[in-house]
Parts: C-alpha cells; sequence; structure tokens
C-alpha cells in the first residue's frame, strides 16, 4: 500500500512556473492514474526504433508536463493474466505482490485532444518490452500507469547538452518542440549503429547535434561531452547507459547543474538509476 501526504494539485502550473523561473531541479508530483488504451499505428523510425501510438477515452486527464515523463507498461504474466496497479484515495497506486512485469517508456508525445499518447521502443533481442512491441498490433489492448510525476528543470539557462543514447532520445526530441526558441543547445547522441542516428530530431536554431557511433562497445559520449565549449550557463540533461553517462555525475558537480539518470544498464533487465 502506498502512504503518501505528497501535494499533486495543478502539477502543470508548478510544472510551468518552474520552467518559467525555477533554478536547478525540482520533483512535481502528479496524480498517477491507470490507463486502458488500444494501439491505434504503428511506425518504424528507424531499423531499430519503433513508434506505438496509444489512444483512446482512457487517456481523457493524462497529466505529462516535462519532456522526460515515462509511464509504465503493464505486461501480462507469462500465463496470461494481467495484474494492474488500483489507484487509490492519495491519488498514487497499489500494486499487486508479487510486483507484475513492467518497463518504463518515455513519453514523446501527448495530444489531449486526439486521445493519443506516442511511446518509441528501441528494439533488441530479447527483451521483453522489445519482443512485445515487435509483435502487436494495431487494435491491441495495453495498459499504462503514471507518469508518477515530472523531475522538471528551469527553461531560463543560457545553453543546454543533452548527453543520451537512443533510449532518451524522445526526451531530447520532445524538449528541442516544448523548449522557448532563444535557447541554444547541444544534442550528443551515441548509438551503436549509424542507422539509429535516422531518429527524427525537431530543428530550432542554435541547435548543435554531435552524433557517435560505438566502436567495439566502447563509449566515448562522456569525453566528448566533457570537450564541449560550454557557456557558464549551461544545464546538463544526461541519460541513457547507466555506465556511459556514469563519468558526467562528477565531471558536472560543481560545474553546472544536471539531470542524470541512467535509463538501463547492460546485463540488468528493467533498470533505472536516478
Amino acid at each position: 500500500m502506498s502512504h503518501t501526504t505528497e501535494d499533486r494539485s495543478d502539477p502543470r502550473e508548478k510544472v510551468a512556473a518552474h520552467h518559467r523561473a525555477g533554478s536547478g531541479n525540482v520533483r512535481v508530483p502528479y496524480p498517477i492514474g491507470v490507463r486502458a488504451t488500444t494501439i491505434v499505428a504503428r511506425h518504424e523510425l528507424t531499423p531499430r526504433m519503433l513508434r506505438l501510438t496509444l489512444g483512446g477515452p482512457g487517456l481523457d486527464g493524462f497529466h505529462t508536463y516535462q519532456a522526460d515523463d515515462h509511464v509504465k507498461i503493464v505486461f501480462p504474466d507469462l500465463d496470461g493474466t494481467l495484474r494492474a496497479p488500483v489507484p487509490n484515495d492519495q491519488q498514487m497506486l497499489d500494486w499487486p505482490h508479487p510486483m507484475p512485469p513492467t518497463r518504463k517508456y518515455t513519453i514523446r508525445r501527448y495530444d489531449a485532444a486526439a486521445r493519443e499518447l506516442d511511446l518509441d521502443f528501441v528494439l533488441h533481442d530479447g527483451g521483453l518490452a522489445s519482443t512485445w512491441a515487435e509483435k502487436t498490433q494495431v487494435g491491441d489492448a495495453v495498459v499504462v500507469a503514471g507518469p508518477p510525476g515530472a523531475k522538471a528543470f528551469p527553461h531560463t539557462y543560457d545553453h543546454y547538452v543533452f548527453a543520451v543514447d537512443p533510449t532518451a532520445l524522445p526526451a531530447a526530441a520532445r524538449w528541442l518542440e516544448e523548449a522557448p526558441a532563444d535557447v541554444s543547445a547541444h544534442v550528443v547522441i551515441e548509438c551503436d549503429d549509424p542507422a539509429e542516428h535516422d531518429y527524427p530530431l525537431p530543428g530550432r536554431p542554435g541547435l548543435e547535434i554531435v552524433r557517435l557511433v560505438r566502436e567495439g562497445g566502447g563509449s566515448t559520449l562522456a569525453d566528448v561531452v566533457r570537450s564541449l565549449d560550454l557557456s557558464d550557463r549551461a544545464f546538463l540533461f544526461a541519460a541513457g547507459e547507466a555506465g556511459d553517462i556514469r563519468p558526467l555525475r562528477a565531471w558536472s558537480a560543481g560545474r553546472m547543474d544536471a539531470l542524470i539518470t541512467g535509463y538501463w544498464k547492460r546485463g540488468v533487465a528493467g533498470l533505472v538509476e536516478d
């Protein structure tokens, strides 16, 4: 059972106020819902990235106000039983025990009027969500839980650096669409396959994209970010494989405000490292 006294009222305005005039990162909780949706479209973005569009009236009242908001997809057990969480009177969820299989995915787009939610899946052999995404079809039912809230960072810095791998491209792309036009950004992307760099990113003034390909399994992402010539008022968003971005934690400390999140770790299923 969840027991919390967090104030989850008016999250849209709380996030917007921090975007306008805040500093650093602030945690803004949302009322957490469980949504019964249906797949309404499939679109191959690259040979290794698939977009699923979820839709339906279950998305009414959905909350998402920050570029890296995420939901959990709730998968059936091996016997086909779906054990979804249940909302409680504290605007949170009571999860069954043991926990059902879930995976977290960043919200690329939410259109309230169309009742549509876009989630982008990196395709790889053997992954629970990847295997499901490749097999699922338009018309299939999907249950999602969340988002739990935002780790909001302001839109008031002079420059932004996004250090990402494909798993964090949806967050970077959404930020490029939603952030004010008068701030500049570097987006440093590291992929295993050059074809992954075909992922569509919105253009904007002052944007520089650096595309890297891992050679022999080694990452140069942190080294490239540390070599950038940055202004004193820069913000770092680093997300992707936990080990690849970890060097940026110590490097950014005392140097710039940052939000650094391990979305996954080699050899570990379902990791999120904050």
